[in-house]
């Protein structure tokens, strides 16, 4: 296998030549080097991401996990949810009980609050009063 060939500079250095040769100012050779930056994002981009926030953390705070979101608005400090838990499983699955939270969360997408607005068998249906 043949030795590979030392890279080829274009230019000798100035003191090799003699030759003063001007420098480019260091901030137009920073600036081009760099590629533009975007602003840091901070917070919930969209109701996707705003959902699974309010999965996370509910599921974290009541140990366990969620089964659906019903409803996600935005609002004028953040999100508000309401998350469906089940939180006892029995059999037949149409008797497990369920309830309903309220999860009201910051732009941020931290949890500022959850409350439980309703127990519900899974087999009951809602009716217009």
């Amino acid at each position: 296998m043949a030795a590979a060939e030392p890279g080829r500079r274009r230019r000798p250095p100035p003191e090799e030549d003699g030759e003063v040769r001007p420098t480019r100012p260091a901030k137009k050779a920073a600036a081009r080097k760099a590629p533009a930056r975007k602003p840091p994002r901070h917070g919930v981009t969209g109701a996707a991401a705003a959902m699974r926030s309010a999965v996370e953390q509910l599921s974290t705070l009541l140990g366990r996990v969620p089964d659906s979101v019903s409803s996600l608005r935005p609002s004028e400090d953040g999100w508000e949810a309401q998350v469906e838990v089940v939180e006892l499983e029995r059999i037949p699955d149409t008797t497990s009980i369920l309830a309903s939270y309220k999860v009201t969360m910051d732009e941020e997408g931290e949890l500022i609050s959850y409350e439980r607005t309703r127990r519900y068998s899974r087999g009951m249906i809602d009716r217009p009063t």
